[in-house]
C-alpha cells in the first residue's frame, strides 16, 4: 500500500460553531479572524491552520492524529467565510493558550455553576474555559437550546455535562453531550458517536461517527469531516465555496465529498494554507484516474498511515500528490 500523506499534507484539527457576527459574552458584536466587512463572519468560532507559507504544517503524533505545528498562523486575507451554524477546528487559537478555570470532564464548578468552554479573547474560537451559570430548569441532550451572546460565550441553558452546538443566527441550537471520563479515557455514551478533543482541550464533545466514502450523517447541512483520529458528523461551513481546488483554512470548509487538504496536495492550490480535494476510496480501480482527471499530478492517496487505520477506515483515501 502507498505511505500516508497525512505527515505533510492534511489541515489540522480545532472546533468552531457560528453565523453571522460573533459576539463576545457581553453581546457586543465582534469581528473575528477573517470576517469582512459585509458581516459574513462566524458567529461561534473558527478553525485555524497551518503557516503562511502556504503549505500545511500538518504531522503525525504518537496515536496517528494529524497536528498543527504552533508556530504557524494562517494568513487572514484567505479565509472563506464560514456559513450558518458551522463548526471547524482551532490547533491554537489566535492570541496563542488556553485557560482552564474548570474542568470540563470533572465538571468541578460550584453548585448551580456549570464547567463550559468559552473564547475569553472576545474572538470566534473556544481557547479557555470557565463556571457560567446554570439554567434553573435546564434544557436536555437533544433538546433546542439558547446561547446568551454567541456561540462561544459558553452560556446557555443546557444542563451539566451538556452544551448549546450548532448554533444558528438566532442563537438557537441543539444541546449536545459533551465527553464523559478523562481525557486519557474519553466516554460517549451514545456508541455511535466519537468523542473531540479540540482547541487545546477547550472543546470536548460527543458527535456522530460517519463513513466519508459513502457519506450517511443524514442531517440537514451535516457533512462527514475528520476530526482526531476519526470522522465525525458537522455543518457544512462552506458556503458558495466548498467545491474541488477552492481555498480552504478550516476542516469543514469544503462541501460533502471532500476534505480541506494542505497546497503541498496539489500541483496548483490557490489557497494561502489549502485547497478542497474529494475523497476517494484507494481499493477502486478508477480512482487514480478520477483523481488524475482533476490535477494530473495526484493519485488517491491513503488518509491513515498503513496499520493506523482505525477499523472501517482503511480504504478512505484522498486525492493528492503522492508524498
Amino acid at each position: 500500500m502507498k505511505n500516508s500523506i497525512l505527515m505533510t499534507l492534511f489541515v489540522s484539527a480545532g472546533l468552531v460553531v457560528g453565523c453571522g457576527d460573533p459576539k463576545d459574552d457581553t453581546g457586543a458584536t465582534a469581528n473575528p479572524t477573517g470576517a469582512g466587512d459585509d458581516g459574513s463572519g462566524d458567529d461561534g468560532g473558527t478553525l485555524t491552520p497551518a503557516d503562511d507559507d502556504g503549505a500545511a504544517t500538518a504531522m503525525m503524533d504518537d496515536g496517528g492524529t494529524a497536528v498543527v505545528d504552533e508556530s504557524g498562523g494562517g494568513s487572514d486575507d484567505n479565509m472563506p467565510p464560514l456559513e450558518e451554524g458551522g463548526i471547524g477546528f482551532i490547533d491554537t487559537p489566535d492570541g496563542g493558550g488556553v485557560s482552564f478555570e474548570c474542568d470540563l470532564f470533572a465538571q468541578d464548578c460550584p453548585a448551580g455553576e456549570k464547567c463550559m468552554p468559552w473564547a475569553n479573547d472576545g474572538g470566534p474560537a473556544w481557547n479557555a474555559t470557565r463556571c457560567s451559570p446554570l439554567d434553573p430548569n435546564p434544557a436536555q441532550a437533544g433538546d433546542e437550546c439558547m446561547v446568551e451572546g454567541s456561540g462561544v460565550s459558553g452560556i446557555d441553558n443546557c444542563d451539566i455535562g451538556l452544551m448549546c452546538w450548532n448554533v444558528d443566527e438566532n442563537g438557537l441550537g441543539t444541546c449536545e453531550d459533551m465527553c464523559t471520563g478523562s481525557a486519557d479515557n474519553p466516554i460517549c455514551e451514545n456508541p455511535d458517536d466519537v468523542c473531540s478533543i479540540a482547541n487545546d482541550g477547550a472543546i470536548v464533545l460527543c458527535l456522530a461517527s460517519c463513513d466519508p466514502l459513502i457519506q450517511d450523517c443524514g442531517i440537514e447541512n451535516e457533512v462527514c469531516y475528520p476530526i482526531n483520529d476519526d470522522w465525525a458528523c458537522a455543518p457544512d461551513a462552506s458556503g458558495e465555496m466548498g467545491a474541488y481546488g477552492d481555498p480552504c483554512e478550516y476542516i469543514n470548509a469544503c462541501d460533502q465529498g471532500a476534505v480541506c487538504v494542505g497546497a503541498a496536495a496539489f500541483t496548483n492550490c490557490a489557497g494561502a494554507v489549502g485547497c478542497c480535494s474529494n475523497v476517494c476510496d484507494v481499493t477502486e480501480a478508477n480512482a487514480d484516474a478520477d483523481c488524475q482527471a482533476l490535477d494530473a499530478g495526484q493519485s488517491c492517496e491513503p488518509w491513515y498511515i498503513e496499520g493506523m487505520a482505525p477499523p472501517g477506515y482503511e480504504n478512505v483515501g484522498v486525492c493528492a500528490l503522492p508524498a
